[in-house]
């Protein structure tokens, strides 16, 4: 891994010499992962300018934590960990004074990230380096995943296959929507997860089906659709599922016919998945078979996003999506029908981007899409 990170902190170094930057600082924790394989609460990665990071190495400011000895030590031949004292101020201070001591002409940071109060403590302490802003050029990196993180995202999906399929073995009728979502929860930590990738949704009855559903204390009854989403986060990649079922009994005659609506639609989105394809495309595919149905109003802004570090990074999946896939990128496929007071049907995947010369669309999430009786 130290060997991937430090040639992920040498593509930027170069992107960032390009763009005229002497330097980066780089703030979003999910970032500062990719490039360093690590991110303490709060750190900052000063990434060293091209011409000079031979000589510098790259550190990874943060804040001591109790009972460690601090100071400085290396991760790799290139990047040093400088742990600050717990009353040591704010880490960004701390990277933008070494700056300043260097006489680093200009520094770019990420000010979609950065707070205001800390931009302009940033550059209070380098007067008179310049500040440029890095944009998305980590998140850009991190579209297209290396075998190492596609296999965290493999093991992320059979840890939350092997938790919802361990909860549709045991009793369901009775039990309320939260104690399913805090069982399941439980479970991707019993099999390997550093834990949830996002709050889990358990939707019975009405409330099935709903894009972002909190649990309730609504108990699941015979005959209700039971809706689930969840994901697992492996080595810090996170991973999705949804499915949907009917409790206790043969679906009816509307339930059927909707489930295999939705099912269409996410069929037809995954076989979209293809290298070049636009991503707006991908959404159209999936949206179009449930335009044609009537289920106009009401749909989600997206049928799919990306994954990996977080949940819902780039692309999206959406109408007004701009770009096109490119192979080695994971993402979402996640249509879904809602009906008010009736209930409805999500069906979520998450798969990996393949050439058709490779098998086309890898599918992490294999739990049955069947509508089941439970």
């Amino acid at each position: 891994m130290s060997e991937a990170c430090a040639a992920r902190r040498e593509r930027l170094r170069e992107r960032c010499a390009a763009a005229g930057a002497a330097a980066a600082l780089v703030s979003r924790p999910a970032n500062i992962r990719y490039l360093t394989g690590t991110a303490p609460e709060g750190a900052v990665l000063l990434l060293a300018g091209a011409a000079t990071g031979s000589k510098h190495p790259d550190v990874l400011y943060c804040v001591e934590q109790p009972g460690a000895d601090g100071g400085e030590v290396r991760l790799d031949d290139q990047l040093r960990v400088r742990a600050l004292p717990a009353s040591g101020g704010d880490p960004a201070v701390a990277a933008a004074e070494a700056v300043a001591e260097a006489g680093t002409g200009s520094l770019a940071v990420e000010e979609h990230h950065l707070t205001v109060a800390r931009h302009r403590a940033v550059a209070s302490v380098a007067p008179r380096t310049r500040l440029a802003d890095l944009g998305s050029a980590v998140e850009q990196q991190r579209l297209i995943k290396d075998e190492e993180e596609i296999s965290a995202l493999r093991i992320a999906a059979e840890i939350a296959d092997q938790a919802l399929g361990e909860l549709l073995e045991s009793i369901l009728v009775g039990r309320t929507e939260r104690h399913l979502a805090l069982e399941l929860e439980r479970r991707l930590v019993d099999h390997g997860a550093d834990g949830r990738a996002f709050p889990t949704s358990v939707g019975t009855g009405p409330n099935s089906g709903r894009p972002g559903h909190r649990p309730t204390d609504r108990r699941v009854e015979e005959g209700d659709f039971l809706s689930v989403r969840l994901g697992a986060s492996y080595h810090g990649y996170r991973c999705e599922i949804g499915r949907t079922f009917v409790i206790g009994t043969s679906p009816a005659d509307w339930q059927i016919e909707l489930y295999d609506l939705v099912f269409a639609a996410q069929r037809a989105g995954r076989e979209a998945l293809v290298p070049g394809r636009a991503c707006r495309e991908v959404d159209h595919a999936a949206r179009q078979v449930l335009d044609s149905a009537g289920y106009t109003e009401g749909l989600a802004a997206s049928t799919g996003h990306g994954v990996g570090l977080e949940i819902g990074e780039d692309p999206q999946l959406a109408p007004s999506a701009m770009g096109k896939l490119d192979a080695c990128v994971p993402v979402t496929v996640e249509p879904g029908v809602h009906l008010p007071g009736r209930g409805g049907v999500r069906i979520d995947d998450t798969l990996v981007v393949r050439p058709e010369a490779d098998g086309g669309p890898e599918l992490l999430t294999i739990t049955t899409k069947e509508l089941l009786a439970l």
